[in-house]
């Protein structure tokens, strides 16, 4: 808890407007416009909308904007990992009391991975509301799973930061959590691994090679640091206990990466 309100002043928590009425004066109509879309669906008291537009504004609409990259989605997507993170982890310690840390561990990466994020800003329908610039809405990207994923995370950080953990919480509950056992299901069953290779040989780029960037911790608690390259690209990074973990998850980043269907 102590760490969650660090990082709110560290990301400054913005206040409501005068009257309570949502601070969106400023917008431009294209921002106003989707926050208020986002409002229509969510029902949520936002007070500082900036916040909202901020979530919604992929990289790409920068150039439109002429704004630099730090008031892209970026930062918040980092802040709405962590909340979800630590609220996902609160709820398999509550649920799950007999698991290992291992187990919980192996469940928890499943639900805060990159793709069920995707999944769930897919049925909320989240790429009508992305601002981005045409060039990227023409190749696909209001249905580009990397960046509907990130914008999944960062609308929990900008409710984090304008209304607090609770409502946060109570967001990740009841987009994420109430369908966990589905997605469990789903997910224990993926094998990104596989995945990879089959595209990897489908395009003729070689072999997936799957080399530890780092090694640390005492021989009892390892911690495992894989990066999965295919040829020249670095397509993912992953961590785990064991190296077998670790590569699923850097196949799984790479998935993402590549816009892959699981």
């Amino acid at each position: 808890m102590k760490l969650l309100h660090y990082i709110r002043r560290v990301f400054g928590s913005r206040t409501a407007a005068v009257n309570g009425e949502p601070d969106g004066a400023d917008l431009h109509p294209t921002e106003a416009a989707a926050v208020q879309a986002f409002l229509d669906k969510f029902n949520l008291p936002i007070g500082d909308t900036s916040l909202i537009v901020t979530a919604l504004k992929h990289r790409s609409y920068l150039n439109r904007s002429n704004e630099s990259r730090i008031h892209s989605n970026e930062r918040m997507e980092f802040l709405g990992d962590a909340v979800i993170d630590l609220v996902v982890t609160h709820f398999l310690f509550e649920n799950f009391p007999t698991k290992t840390e291992g187990q919980l561990s192996k469940v928890k990466s499943i639900l805060v991975s990159k793709p069920v994020m995707a999944d769930i800003a897919t049925e909320l329908n989240l790429g009508e509301l992305i601002l981005l610039n045409r060039g990227e809405e023409k190749t696909g990207g209001r249905t580009r799973k990397s960046i509907l994923a990130d914008c999944f995370e960062a609308i929990v950080g900008a409710i984090y930061l304008d209304l607090g953990l609770d409502p946060a919480r109570e967001f990740i509950h009841t987009y994420l959590l109430r369908d966990y056992q589905a997605i469990l299901h789903k997910g224990l069953y993926k094998n990104f691994k596989s995945v990879l290779l089959e595209y990897a040989q489908s395009h003729g780029d070689g072999l997936p090679e799957y080399r530890i960037a780092e090694e640390k911790g005492p021989d009892h608690a390892k911690e495992f640091v894989i990066e999965v390259w295919i040829g020249e690209r670095l397509l993912g990074e992953g961590r785990g206990k064991s190296k077998k973990v670790a590569e699923q998850e850097a196949a799984k980043r790479a998935v993402m990466e590549l816009d892959l269907d699981p």
